[in-house]
């Protein structure tokens, strides 16, 4: 993903003005259309469907084929295979636990957004020689939190992150109100077994709370 240099894409854009980016694990296919829908109703229009499933990829094209207002883009993306049919699936965006050269240089090549995972400054000169500008930092409370961030931002001045792990209603404020930041990843506002059980309303009103402690119009 490139937030400098050049405008940033629809889908970019979204994230940013979303400030959550929800990473969704969906065990049964037929839930992903009505997830998709709590979250535009929560004021979030791009959602992240990871790989880590078997529902994963016809949850996606669910979602890409009945919710045209919902941005949807694959999470947990290991290797470039795994990126090529997700893509087919109807997925917008890539994001990846860390970096992986060879699918970065791929989604570079077919103009698609990517985020791949970098929480070392070598990975970060990498993912920023292939031309992006924001890439994911995961696990975030693991590697340092916003300390670390801020620390990095510092020799990357045009490099913004999405940290995801560790991030959540109580401290999304503070995360949301530093520069270096693009926009946070989180289950939080749609966990697994809310999503399992249907509890839609409820991943709603987890959305809306969410933007509201972040700030958002």
């Amino acid at each position: 993903m490139d937030s400098g240099g050049k405008a940033m894409s629809s889908i970019t854009d979204s994230m940013k003005s979303s400030i959550i980016v929800p990473v969704v694990v969906i065990e049964d296919a037929k839930d992903a259309v009505p997830t998709a829908k709590a979250l535009l109703a929560g004021g979030i229009n791009v959602m992240e469907i990871t790989l880590r499933t078997a529902a994963a990829l016809d949850s996606i094209r669910n979602v890409a084929a009945e919710c045209p207002d919902m941005i949807v883009g694959v999470g947990t993306v290991l290797n470039l295979e795994q990126a090529k049919d997700a893509v087919e699936a109807g997925a917008k965006f890539i994001v990846s636990p860390g970096f992986d050269e060879e699918t970065v240089k791929w989604c570079v090549e077919k103009g698609i957004d990517v985020a791949p995972g970098c929480v070392t400054p070598t990975e970060i000169m990498a993912a920023r020689k292939l031309g992006l500008r924001v890439v994911k930092f995961f696990p975030a409370n693991i590697y340092g939190g916003l300390k670390a961030i801020t620390n990095l931002a510092a020799p990357f001045t045009d490099m913004q992150f999405i940290p995801t792990g560790g991030v959540n209603t109580e401290n999304i404020a503070e995360f949301a109100a530093n520069p270096a930041i693009f926009a946070v990843g989180g289950s939080w506002v749609c966990k697994k077994a809310d999503i399992s059980a249907g509890n839609f309303d409820k991943i709603t009103e987890l959305c809306k709370e969410a933007r509201k402690q972040a700030g958002a119009q």
